[in-house]
């Protein structure tokens, strides 16, 4: 059983994926093809916004909305404590701090009471000039944007939406990428739109930061001419084979993608309804794009034990995220260190994540389902 079943999509999508990398190689412009343009062209329409720059990773993405606000030396960037590290890498590598906020235990994702009482904390303290958010819609499910937007409104601080997990996911029709000053996501290929290599993008509505961010992203070039530099950029290009790539599994995600990964998680809910499991949570009005399948472990369920029982029988699973990150030891020492986040404290020790893609099949969640109780039995009494 596959974790994340590209294998089994790749011979769904095979003749039309094939046919456009031969496309690529035949035409030989496998830099900023005509594919990348109709492709940013496309996932623009379809986030609902002006501006799509295609990048090289979601990284990149993300720091490339930073350095088109300015974000540096001085400036706070609040950041949820239980996300990828690149949430709060991007503003440090920048010079500014990251504020790590904890998270909403059922939807995992940033605290919005928690996120006004640290924007309030680092107003009081006068060290550090608050500037941004870093929301993360994480494992598939869009944060609470209406709150954390009347945030951002009231105490001056720009959005930037992380949708490197979310892209496809909605808050009633609008979609993810969309809710941001500026969005980003990630084409990683486990992602739920993922390409055959690395890739990214950033979204905005605002024309002035899109063109900034279209000249960071190479090298910090004119509009005209890409040897007259008037920034100090960066090399982050899609290249042309991810592009014809998205476009094909573009198609495939609005067409039924997104439709049978919520169907998969439904299958989930309810075959795990009486487990004992804590399950993850859609808030009304919400679509996730289901990234992962999230559950929460119970007490006395020994977490090593059960993953390796479950590991034994070919079904794998994952931990996003082990650590909190305010405890990772690049931030050791530093005001990012000092956070109290007893939520993500217990993620960090309850969570596990289970397969899930658009062709798992009621056969394989029932065949996980009944391992995992014979799992969380055998951990049980082992601890």
């Amino acid at each position: 059983m596959e974790f994340r079943d590209l294998k089994k999509q790749y011979s769904v999508l095979k003749n039309e994926i094939d046919m456009k990398i031969a496309e690529v190689c035949t035409s030989a412009h496998f830099i900023s093809g005509a594919q990348v343009s109709e492709l940013e062209r496309q996932l623009a329409e379809y986030v609902g916004v002006k501006h799509c720059i295609s990048c090289a990773n979601g990284t990149d993405a993300i720091t490339l909305a930073l350095k088109a606000w300015g974000i540096g030396r001085g400036d706070a960037v609040f950041v949820p404590d239980f996300t990828f590290f690149s949430s709060g890498e991007c503003p440090a590598a920048e010079g500014a701090v990251p504020v790590f906020v904890d998270v909403d235990e059922n939807s995992f994702n940033i605290d919005v009471k928690k996120l006004e009482e640290a924007v309030i904390r680092v107003l009081g303290e006068g060290e550090y000039a608050p500037k941004a958010v870093i929301a993360v819609d994480l494992f598939g499910q869009p944060a609470d944007y209406a709150e954390i937007k009347e945030i951002c409104r009231k105490y001056g601080l720009l959005l930037l939406e992380d949708g490197a997990q979310g892209f496809g996911g909605s808050i009633d029709g609008k979609k993810a990428c969309g809710f941001g000053d500026i969005s980003t996501t990630s084409f990683f290929p486990s992602k739920p739109l993922g390409c055959y290599g690395d890739g990214g993008a950033v979204f905005t509505n605002n024309d002035e930061w899109a063109a900034i961010i279209r000249s960071l992203a190479v090298h910090g070039k004119n509009s005209e001419n890409k040897y007259d530099n008037i920034r100090l950029g960066m090399n982050s290009r899609l290249d042309t084979l991810q592009a014809a790539v998205l476009q094909v599994k573009l198609k495939a995600f609005k067409d039924h993608e997104l439709q049978d990964i919520n169907t998969a998680a439904l299958m989930y809910n309810e075959a795990l309804a009486d487990t004992g499991l804590i399950l993850p949570h859609i808030k009304n009005g919400y679509i996730s794009s289901w990234a992962q399948y999230t559950v929460q472990l119970q007490r006395g369920i020994d977490r090593n034990v059960l993953k390796k029982y479950l590991q034994d029988r070919s079904i794998p699973t994952m931990i996003y995220y082990m650590k909190p990150m305010h405890s990772q030891q690049a931030f050791s020492g530093t005001h990012s260190a000092e956070a109290d986040c007893p939520v993500t404290r217990k993620l960090c020790e309850t969570v596990l994540s289970l397969p899930i893609h658009p062709y798992l099949s009621r056969e394989d969640i029932y065949t996980i389902r009944n391992a995992l109780t014979e799992a969380m039995n055998e951990s049980r009494m082992i601890r």
